[in-house]
């Protein structure tokens, strides 16, 4: 693992990150309900001026955490600007001077799906896991929890009306297919972390000061932030986008079908063996921005934890087999000349 103090930020298209911004010295940062109303009226204006897409928020006293993605890849700017209004706010306010939050703010890339869901409950249980909270019984903070009315968490379980700046869906899709029973579903998951605290994810979380997310994750960001140390460029990088507009899936799933030298049917076949489906999901995930559970619809899959398996198996396969490696790297090279030729 790269070692590092102060790490370089990652940025492209698409990317999602855990944010963390703490008080100087652990000092508190929202003295009361004017400051929190004060905080969160500068993140919606930031979130349309940077046109962010904020997932989910939790303000604590001396602390906060956004799940947010950033389509134009300036999570620099927007936090930037989202930090300093608020010290100018506060310190004007409370007539201080100087920096109220804590050194550089953190932020860790965040992998779709599976850990993205896991986070956004990691994230929303941060009041019922205090010092004085975690003596409580387990029913007492559930109900403390459906009352916090400083994190997102009430809105996605249908206490508040939703914010127009908060972003909803991603996150619901993964625990629910059917629409009408998101909210009920994600409150179920989420509380079920009370008392079964999901102790794999905590781990998986520590495990790198640069991203949350698989050994294949954290080893391709691993490998970024060499580069970017290095002041080197990747051409690959543009795998990590979100190019939905720049690629329909119609268009990739024809590269694809082109490349492998298959027809459309083939490749929506179940066939034992055979990589055809997985390289369309990766395809689909790294150069389209699909979520796991979109690229089950598209592919015909029964589920997106099929699809995760898929995936994991191609990543392992993909370590010993050169000509599959090879089909994979010319299939995302045409993809990339295309969004690139689009581009120019």
């Amino acid at each position: 693992m790269v070692g590092m103090a102060r790490p370089q930020r990652i940025e492209y298209e698409g990317a999602i990150y855990h944010v963390t911004a703490r008080g100087n010295d652990r000092r508190t940062i929202f003295e009361d309900v004017a400051d929190r109303e004060h905080f969160l009226r500068v993140l919606r204006e930031g979130v349309g001026q940077y046109e962010t897409r904020l997932y989910l928020y939790c303000l604590m006293t001396n602390h906060l955490h956004l799940l947010v993605e950033t389509p134009r890849a300036n999570l620099g700017r927007f936090m930037h600007r989202l930090l300093t209004a608020y010290t100018v706010y506060f310190n004007r306010r409370h007539g201080r001077h100087g920096h109220v939050m804590q050194g550089r703010y953190g932020a860790w890339l965040v992998e779709r799906d599976e850990y993205l869901l896991r986070l956004s409950r990691y994230i929303h249980l941060n009041p019922v896991f205090t010092a004085s909270a975690r003596r409580s019984p387990a029913d007492e903070r559930i109900a403390m929890l459906r009352q916090y009315p400083w994190s997102s968490y009430r809105s996605y379980i249908g206490k508040d009306r939703p914010g127009d700046f908060v972003d909803y869906e991603p996150v619901l899709a993964l625990v629910e297919p059917y629409r009408a029973r998101r909210r009920s579903s994600y409150r179920r998951f989420v509380e079920a972390g009370i008392e079964n605290v999901d102790a794999a994810f905590i781990e998986a979380k520590g495990q790198s000061p640069l991203c949350i997310g698989s050994d294949t994750f954290r080893d391709r960001i691993v490998a970024v932030y060499r580069d970017l140390l290095a002041g080197r460029s990747r051409p690959e990088d543009i795998a990590f986008r979100r190019m939905g507009r720049r690629h329909e899936t119609n268009a990739i799933l024809g590269v694809v079908c082109e490349q492998l030298e298959i027809d459309r049917q083939t490749l929506l076949r179940r066939r034992r063996d055979c990589w055809h489906r997985a390289i369309a999901a990766k395809v689909l995930c790294d150069c389209a921005g699909l979520t796991q559970r979109e690229v089950a619809q598209v592919l015909g899959v029964r589920c997106s934890a099929c699809v995760s398996r898929q995936l994991q198996r191609l990543a392992n396969e993909l370590k010993h087999n050169p000509p599959l490696r090879n089909q994979v790297a010319q299939i995302t090279t045409r993809l990339q000349k295309a969004a690139m030729d689009l581009k120019a």
